[in-house]
């Protein structure tokens, strides 16, 4: 009888690891749930060898390496979950969805996990080998469906994620395009106002005045002009948000970087507010999907603390995390945390009762969703006519500083 190696968590989450004999992977799986542990690796004994060290790291594969779009990973999903629900194998289903990709990076590597499946690995595995293109989200998932059995509903809910991720991703930057442009444009044009037109009234200005009869506001405007045409002050101006985005760029490599701007972050005004959302939409949807498919509930929070894209939050999960191991709930420390409103942390708490704690984890995620979408008209709407006001009280200033001292001279000729 073959002898199949496993790894599996116990009640208490402790990751077991050992052997048993069973004639196929799926009786492998049965009796190791009977010992009342959750299995997440299952393998017959001696496929690593036979993989050639496909269970470790493999060598640098050539072409493989390259950033894969969400969108072709999407479909990809969806795709292989419908071929694995027909009840094809799962080899001939990726050579299948290799050969319909076009030419890349990504046939490039569902043809090697197809390579690494057939040498002896799980379909988990095998696409843990390409971190840039199957995140840890991805993986361990799949993983979970390969322990129980329903990796087609595994991978049709992978897609469905991904999805709403990616559209809640797009709904925000496609509202930040149009002030980012008419930003832009705006200063552009002031930038060569100040460069090239307004210095062709200064020696005007100057000499039907003089320097020290020109009113404050001319002065200043002048001044501002000088610097800029003359002291590279519109090279400053160009260099300065460049600098800034590296300097953000650099700070957020490190954790405590990263914890003190998203800090900042969720305590601006609006802004915030529409982060610290956004952020819970993310990791109670990738919370929740994660339960749902059967990963336990501590590797879950690892997960999601790993992906939750806002360090305050990866913070609050690990310590989350931290007081599950040792026998407290979820939804006390999440409240202590005060870190997501109570109707969060009571959610969660009604889901820990009821033993569905994966549904409301969802529906915390649609309802902040359509939050998000509340909040990113409403900022819209308001920004709009700030923009208007603050470009036009610019341009004003620009106007009255060359109309001034000209209405000065005409005041004193009348008189």
């Amino acid at each position: 009888m073959p002898t199949f190696q496993y790894s599996a968590l116990d009640s208490q989450g402790v990751e077991i690891k050992d052997e048993i004999d069973a004639l196929s992977e799926k009786e492998a799986i049965s009796k190791i749930r009977n010992l009342g542990y959750f299995p997440t690796k299952v393998r017959a004994r001696g496929a690593a060898k036979k993989a050639g060290g496909a269970a470790g790291v493999p060598k640098k594969r050539r072409g493989a390496g390259g950033k894969v779009r969400v969108k072709a990973i999407t479909q990809f999903a969806r795709q292989l979950s419908t071929l694995q629900d027909a009840g094809l194998p799962i080899l001939r289903s990726l050579r299948i969805l290799e050969e319909q990709q076009k030419a890349g990076t990504f046939k490039r590597i569902i043809g090697y996990i197809g390579d690494d499946i057939e040498g002896g690995s799980t379909l988990s595995e095998a696409m843990g080998h390409f971190p840039r293109a199957f995140d840890r989200l991805f993986v361990s998932m799949v993983a979970a469906g390969e322990a129980g059995g329903v990796l087609d509903l595994i991978l049709s809910r992978v897609a469905d994620f991904m999805e709403k991720a990616a559209k809640l991703k797009s709904r925000v930057i496609g509202a930040m395009i149009y002030p980012s442009v008419v930003i832009t444009f705006a200063f552009t044009i002031i930038i060569l106002l100040m460069t090239f037109v307004i210095p062709n009234f200064t020696s005007v200005l100057t000499e039907m005045t003089g320097d020290d009869e020109l009113p404050m506001l001319t002065q200043y405007v002048l001044a501002v002009s000088d610097w800029i045409a003359y002291r590279y002050g519109w090279a400053v101006m160009l260099g300065v948000p460049f600098g800034i985005v590296f300097m953000l760029r650099f700070v957020r490599r490190f954790r405590t970087g990263r914890f003190v701007l998203d800090s900042i972050k969720l305590k601006l005004p609006v802004v915030g507010q529409l982060s610290g959302k956004i952020s819970v939409t993310r990791w109670t949807r990738t919370l929740g999907t994660l339960i749902s498919a059967g990963v336990p509930i501590l590797d879950a929070i690892t997960v999601t603390a790993e992906t939750a894209g806002n360090e305050v939050y990866s913070r609050t999960l690990a310590n989350v995390h931290d007081s599950i191991r040792q026998g407290d709930t979820f939804a006390g420390p999440l409240k202590q945390s005060k870190t997501v409103d109570l109707i969060v942390s009571n959610m969660v708490a009604v889901g820990e009762e009821t033993g569905d704690l994966d549904k409301m984890l969802l529906k915390v995620a649609d309802n902040y969703d359509e939050q998000v979408d509340v909040l990113v008209a409403g900022l819209m709407s308001m920004l709009e006519p700030v923009m208007v006001v603050v470009l036009g009280l610019i341009v004003m200033t620009i106007v009255l500083s060359v109309f001034l001292p000209m209405i000065k001279i005409i005041t004193t000729m009348t008189v």
